[in-house]
């Protein structure tokens, strides 16, 4: 399960109450008072989007289920999706390439069209580089298939976790894209869809920014 946060910048608190309002005003039969409190709710929105002030706050909590990357990202995925930025310090192992592969299949699907992935994460200093940097190279290789081009870089210094998208829209995951558990077997629910995947606690922090910078 998780509970929405309370990170609301004040535009966008005044805009949910404001709309609230309306639709208790509808709810009532009192249409004029309500069409004037939607028209100011819906003004005060697009002014929070327009000052690039928005921000949600998702808090999913440990082994909470359905927070597959779809469900997660969707809302914010639209035909003007077509550059994305991911900064990930840990893209290393077998199943965090497992999930990165995953967070790209998501990518070249309708009605995104993406054409470039842009990649910033960490090497492994162990015996998985080779594996690491192998993997990586295989996903570059098949999203070329499809058209989108994955630009890999690699950074010692990494620690910040996030993910733009030229839309605007930019999320921060605390865990980054390695929040779900360890399935419990290989033909145990979950294990395929993400969605019935448990999760490790973590935060979700959502902005919506005019400019999308650019790693």
């Amino acid at each position: 399960m998780a509970k929405p946060g309370t990170g609301l910048d004040p535009g966008g608190v005044a805009a949910a109450t404001v709309l609230k309002r309306a639709v208790e005003l509808d709810a009532e039969s009192r249409y004029p008072q309500a069409l004037v409190c939607y028209q100011e709710g819906i003004d005060l929105l697009l002014q929070v989007l327009k000052d690039g002030k928005y921000h949600k706050q998702i808090k999913i909590e440990e082994n909470a289920t359905g927070f597959s990357y779809e469900s997660l990202f969707q809302e914010y995925l639209n035909e003007t999706v077509r550059e994305v930025w991911i900064e990930d310090p840990y893209i290393r192992h077998t199943h965090q390439l497992y999930n990165f592969l995953r967070f790209c299949e998501m990518l070249i699907k309708k009605p995104c069209k993406v054409q470039t992935i842009h990649l910033l994460t960490s090497l492994d200093e162990g015996f998985g580089k080779a594996q690491q940097i192998s993997g990586l190279e295989e996903i570059k290789a098949s999203l070329r298939n499809h058209g989108v081009l994955l630009e890999l870089e690699y950074s010692s210094s990494i620690h910040d976790r996030e993910i733009r998208f030229n839309n605007g829209w930019m999320i921060k995951i605390g865990r980054g894209l390695d929040y779900f558990k360890k399935p419990q077997g290989r033909f145990s629910l979950g294990y395929c869809d993400f969605d019935l995947r448990p999760c490790h606690e973590t935060t979700v922090d959502i902005f919506h920014n005019r400019h999308t910078k650019k790693i």
